[in-house]
């Protein structure tokens, strides 16, 4: 059958591009199967994996326990290491011939420059570094009502819309908007890695996985890789801390101090990660990598604690499902009481120390 992007009848199903690099699966993968999972209910479809790479056909049942369907393999020398041109080439090849309904790429290294080089080939849209997505227009209507400030009683919406809706900060995170593309398939999708949420892998639904493998008629790249050098980076792993303590703009009166009583209460605690909201991250304080908010990074620690961070709405998307949320702010009015388990108002720099002391004085007494 002859593709043509704008014969949107044609397509159907839910993709999950799925990154390896060498040889082991992305934690993305995961978020986006389980995530690809609740969309592909709600279409009455398929969930699909694609992986592409050398010897890598034994790392689909992973990906099936996490709710895929279905994995197509393509394995070739050519795709042992990631090359732009190879793994667009061979992707947009399956995708033409099996015509997907949406594609969703992990906002990856990896995935933010493929994702963009198969839309152009594909003739569709692509909405990149999203942190929701819905195809339901009810869910998508209720996902409005807690995330916004919109008066939907004044809006019409068309509520049979199957069209992916894919939500991305905007205008440096003080909008969001949610960009649909209703002319062309697949729609596409870039997802930032840390906003969805990964679902329990499940050994019976890996064994009910088919695994299917696709022949790519790869030709020789005109770029090959010569050798990869590897660089060990030195920091932390601020998505999969248990324990967060982030700091705001409060600690402005004294940066030293707010930043080493946030390094002590978070080492009380029981070694937790120090990071930062966005005006702490803009006014030089802490590098980006530790930026929590919707132009940071998601996280869903068991602790996460607030000093002197107002909790705007950018701000509360990046930690809102955190188990235990303890917020110290001199404004008793401030947000992120909202989204707080426990809210302290007062002055972070006479509350901090108090709460130290009351962690040492605790672990002490065991």
């Amino acid at each position: 059958m002859e593709y043509n992007s704008a014969k949107i009848e044609d397509f159907h199903d839910i993709w999950v591009f799925c990154e390896q690099r060498s040889g082991k699966l992305m934690e993305t993968d995961f978020e986006l199967v389980s995530e690809g999972r609740k969309l592909a209910d709600e279409r009455k479809a398929q969930l699909v994996g694609v992986l592409l790479g050398e010897n890598v056909k034994e790392l689909a049942k992973e990906i099936g326990g996490y709710g895929a369907d279905k994995v197509y393999v393509i394995e070739d020398p050519s795709l042992k290491e990631y090359s732009s041109e190879t793994y667009a080439d061979a992707l947009c090849q399956i995708v033409m011939d099996k015509k997907p309904e949406v594609l969703l790429i992990g906002a990856s290294t990896i995935g933010r420059e493929l994702a963009p080089r198969c839309a152009a080939r594909l003739h569709t849209g692509l909405t990149a570094d999203c942190t929701h997505l819905d195809i339901d227009m009810n869910k998508y209507l209720d996902f409005l009502k807690e995330a916004s400030s919109i008066d939907l009683s004044t809006k019409k919406f068309k509520m049979e819309d199957t069209n992916l809706k894919m939500t991305r900060p905007a205008f440096g995170g003080h909008m969001m908007a949610t960009i649909t593309c209703p002319r062309f398939r697949p729609c596409m999708s870039t997802v930032r890695p840390g906003v969805m949420k990964k679902g329990e892998y499940d050994p019976a639904k890996a064994e009910k996985l088919v695994v299917e493998e696709y022949h790519a008629a790869l030709t020789d790249p005109l770029v090959k890789v010569v050798k990869i050098v590897t660089e060990e980076k030195k920091g932390v792993d601020l998505t999969g801390a248990e324990i967060v303590v982030a700091v705001g703009a409060g600690i402005s009166k004294d940066v030293e101090k707010g930043m080493a009583l946030a390094n002590e209460l978070a080492e009380v605690l029981g070694g937790g990660v120090v990071a930062g909201s966005r005006p702490a991250v803009e006014a030089g304080w802490l590098d980006h990598e530790l930026q929590i908010g919707q132009t940071g990074k998601t996280v869903r620690p068991k602790i996460y604690v607030a000093l002197g961070i107002s909790g705007a709405i950018q701000h509360k998307a990046g930690m809102q499902d955190s188990e235990t949320v303890i917020a110290v702010n001199s404004n008793p009015s401030a947000p992120i009481f909202e989204a707080a388990t426990y809210g302290i108002a007062g002055d972070l720099f006479e509350v901090v120390p108090k709460m130290i002391a009351s962690i040492r004085a605790a672990k002490a007494a065991k």
